[in-house]
């Protein structure tokens, strides 16, 4: 006859019943909150909070129609668009304060279509190797050490390097600076290139900096001064590359007219056509443009070239300003040729962030 060991059965028993406790609780707080969703009282609490909830989804989702007309509303609220995602924690927060179940759903809007705009930025997307390095840098006119800057650019490791808003004061540090490093350079006014490769078919790009009944009084000298674009070929083992350097116009955020882009906005038009026409399939745009990507005053741009930070960089890779960084207005753009990297190098003495990239063929 088999023995049956009471203490196997009772813990046998023991162990069952906790398992049924367990689920009976589980079973009962699923109770508790079906319930409380059934209440009318959390979905009634914090209407204000829903309302904002929808309203920051619905801008998110629906920018490119947000007007300009009025202060430029609509590229101010795009310059800054990643940064409205901080308004999700602070709108949960007072849901969950106000126990309010309608501002808690509603808050699903904005969450997806900010993981939908911005979540892919979120990580690492940079992959080793790369034939090509090219860095960009606006230098700052008011650089106090151009010296330091040129050193720290020349130990980049890029292969060609853009600067912008070079003076006539600091030209020469920085073609003492970079001479060893790069045999190659060229400056057309206040924009650069400096290469470790030869350079040909040099020219400025008229991006209309300079417009209106004076504009074609002024000597041609004094043009070329404030010239703020360039294009030059490049010749690399894969193939002749086409180089533009571009400093666009200022943005400023006034009390009376708004988002003021007004030059920004017309050199970004005639840099797109200029890109537009660029007959060489292999291009590379480096330089600050004064504004992010997701600006809808860049899509003449931004829909013949694609970001390499957007592709392999790590992160937003914000750049200015350099001290507490809350914009990517420093941009290297591509086309042709596949990127593998893209990164922003530290603070030199420039209120903007060096940025640097490499790509294949």
């Amino acid at each position: 006859m088999t023995q049956v060991d009471t203490a196997d059965v009772t813990g046998t028993a023991g162990t069952a019943d906790r398992a049924g406790t367990a689920g009976a609780t589980v079973a009962a707080g699923v109770r508790r909150v079906i319930r409380a969703g059934l209440r009318p009282d959390p979905w009634k609490r914090g209407p204000f909070l829903a309302a904002l909830a929808l309203l920051l989804g619905l801008t998110l989702l629906l920018h490119a129609s947000i007007p300009n007309r009025i202060g430029n509303l609509g590229s101010l609220v795009e310059t800054f668009l990643p940064w409205l995602g901080l308004f999700v924690p602070v709108l949960l927060a007072g849901a969950l304060w106000r126990r309010s179940a309608s501002a808690v759903v509603a808050l699903l809007l904005p969450v997806t279509v900010w993981l939908n705009l911005f979540g892919g930025l979120l990580g690492d997307r940079s992959h080793p190797g790369g034939d090509l390095t090219v860095a960009s840098h606006n230098v700052g006119a008011g650089n106090p050490d151009p010296a330091g800057t040129a050193r720290a650019l020349a130990a980049s490791g890029a292969d060609v390097l853009a600067l912008e808003e070079l003076t006539p004061r600091d030209r020469g540090t920085y073609e003492k600076g970079l001479a060893k490093t790069y045999p190659h350079h060229t400056v057309r006014g206040t924009v650069g290139l400096w290469s470790r490769l030869p350079l040909s078919d040099t020219r400025p790009v008229d991006i209309q900096t300079d417009v209106g009944p004076l504009a074609d009084t002024k000597p041609a000298a004094d043009r070329m001064a404030d010239n703020r674009a360039l294009r030059t070929t490049v010749a690399t083992d894969h193939g002749p590359l086409a180089v533009y350097v571009a400093h666009l116009g200022s943005a400023r955020v006034n009390p009376r007219s708004g988002f003021w882009t007004d030059s920004r906005d017309r050199n970004a038009k005639a840099l797109g056509e200029a890109v537009a026409a660029e007959p060489n399939e292999r291009m590379v745009l480096l330089g600050d443009l004064n504004g992010t990507l997701d600006d809808r005053a860049f899509d003449g741009i931004t829909s013949r070239l694609h970001s390499v930070q957007d592709a392999a960089g790590d992160a937003f890779g914000f750049t200015w300003p350099a001290s507490f960084p809350v914009a990517r207005i420093d941009q290297i753009l591509v086309r042709g040729v596949e990127p593998r990297s893209a990164r922003v190098l530290p603070s030199t003495g420039s209120d903007h962030l060096p940025v640097v990239a490499s790509i294949d063929w």
